[in-house]
């Protein structure tokens, strides 16, 4: 048998192992609920620093990211910054906050069209009810020019008109802008008088010089008569604006390969390579044209070309300086828009320039004598036509041999038109008086002559609003 004494020492010894395993155990678990705190604050830490990082993030894409995207549509050089955490960039959170920035672009896109849409359908309307407005005006401002023969009324009258001119091609080409039509259809006419038309538009047209190097008789068709007058007033508009007052524009008139190209320079200050830029995309009319990029107030000159070029067919280019130092703009206008009209049959407005071409017919035909002085006087330039403006023919004797040349006319002067002008409207209205029995009174103050600049605007004026009119009010 096993004494008493043995038994016990097994029982203390085998209890004493457990208590050491199962305090060794103790010490494992207490460290390891040690490691694992530890490794459970570090992970708070780090989501907390996430968390952080991507509240920043967020605030820098609201703050900083939306609207430099926003300003991107507009102003195609702002720069939209990145993520501002570089562990973001191309991570599925960075590649999520990019998403967001093409769906607001997009979105801001269909918005800012539908709403232009809607600004440009309302000045459409607008601009028909100012169209019409100034349409009555100018029939109301005839009636009155040839009812009336006092000078002083009759050279208000031509100031009324001439302003009122204006005026209608502001509101022609902010309705050209917004979609509508250019006008209606006009007869073919000669290519010079709608150059001289679209001059007539301006405030400034006496600063302009044309020089027609065309072939006597080179016309438009019907339906580019109007636009090419519309490109032309809007390109020295751009030249008279961007150029000191005490300088010119010219503006040349060329045949080329494939048609006619009208050139207009100017002596400013050119463009810098961004307006270059922009100008070129704007008369290209590849771009959609929206209200909002027109700047304030709008300018509407370019994006009215553009629009006019596109559906037309006709091009502009921009992007040459001048050899005066300022810009060249050239309207190119391809053969299938250019015909032809007999110039004696139908010669153009006797204020229209004549063609510097030395012109293969008789004598008396159109522009014959004009284009030997100007070929001999300013080598291939055409001088500014004389104030009566209308081709002269040379007499012919009995036997069919043409008789001595005639001696140049003297150029008249403005002054001089206009004194002719106050003497016709004086013997004129001394004739009515003496039909009506009234006579005219002793020392009745002289009826005074109109003021050049006044009689020449109401010319060309006129020449333009007879022929190239536009509108749907018309």
């Amino acid at each position: 048998m096993t004494e008493l004494p043995d038994l016990v020492t097994g029982a203390l010894a085998a209890g004493t192992l457990s208590a050491l395993v199962l305090g060794a155990g103790l010490l494992r678990s207490r460290r390891q609920r040690a490691l694992q705190r530890e490794e459970i604050a570090e992970l708070r830490d780090r989501l907390d620093g996430v968390q952080a990082a991507l509240a920043a993030e967020v605030e820098h894409l609201a703050m900083q990211r939306v609207p430099a995207a926003a300003r991107q549509l507009t102003h195609t050089r702002v720069a939209v910054p990145g993520p501002a955490q570089p562990q973001f960039i191309g991570s599925p959170l960075g590649i999520a906050l990019e998403n967001v920035l093409s769906a607001l672009r997009s979105e801001l896109t269909a918005q800012r069209t539908r709403v232009d849409a809607a600004a440009q359908a309302g000045m459409r309307g607008a601009t028909r009810e100012i169209q019409a407005a100034l349409y009555r005006l100018q029939d109301a401002l005839r009636t009155l020019q040839q009812r009336y023969d006092d000078p002083e009324l009759t050279q208000t009258l031509f100031m009324l008109d001439h302003e009122n001119e204006q005026s209608l091609r502001r509101a022609q080409v902010a309705a050209v802008v917004c979609g509508a039509w250019v006008g209606l259809a006009r007869e073919e006419s000669h290519l010079v008088e709608a150059v001289t038309g679209g001059q007539a538009r301006l405030a400034g047209y006496h600063r302009v010089g044309v020089h027609n190097h065309l072939e006597a008789g080179t016309a438009l068709v019907s339906h580019a008569v109007e636009p090419v007058a519309v490109i032309v007033a809007e390109l020295l508009d751009n030249a008279l604006r961007h150029s000191a007052p005490d300088t010119d524009v010219v503006v040349n008139l060329e045949h080329v390969h494939h048609g006619a190209c009208v050139t207009v320079d100017d002596a400013g200050l050119g463009m810098t390579q961004d307006e270059r830029d922009h100008a070129r995309r704007m008369v290209a009319g590849s771009d959609p044209i929206l209200l909002t990029d027109l700047g304030d107030p709008p300018r509407m000159g370019f994006a009215a070309i553009g629009r006019l070029t596109r559906q037309f067919d006709l091009g502009v280019d921009v992007s040459s300086p001048s050899p005066y130092g300022g810009v060249r703009a050239v309207l190119r206008i391809d053969s299938h828009l250019l015909s032809r009209i007999d110039p004696e049959r139908q010669p153009p407005a006797a204020s229209a320039p004549r063609s510097t071409r030395r012109a293969a017919a008789p004598a008396h035909s159109y522009g014959s004598e004009r284009d030997v002085r100007a070929g001999a006087e300013v080598s291939g330039h055409q001088a500014v036509p004389d104030a009566g403006g209308l081709p002269r023919r040379r007499r012919r004797t009995p036997g069919g041999a043409p008789a001595a040349p005639e001696a140049p006319l003297p150029a008249r002067c403005p002054e001089q038109a206009a004194a002719a002008l106050g003497a016709l409207q004086s013997g004129t209205a001394a004739a009515r008086a003496a039909s009506d029995g009234a006579g005219v009174a002793v020392g009745e103050r002289p009826l005074e002559p109109v003021e050049p600049e006044a009689v020449v605007a109401h010319d060309i004026g006129r020449l333009d609003r007879n022929d190239y009119e536009g509108g749907a009010a018309r």
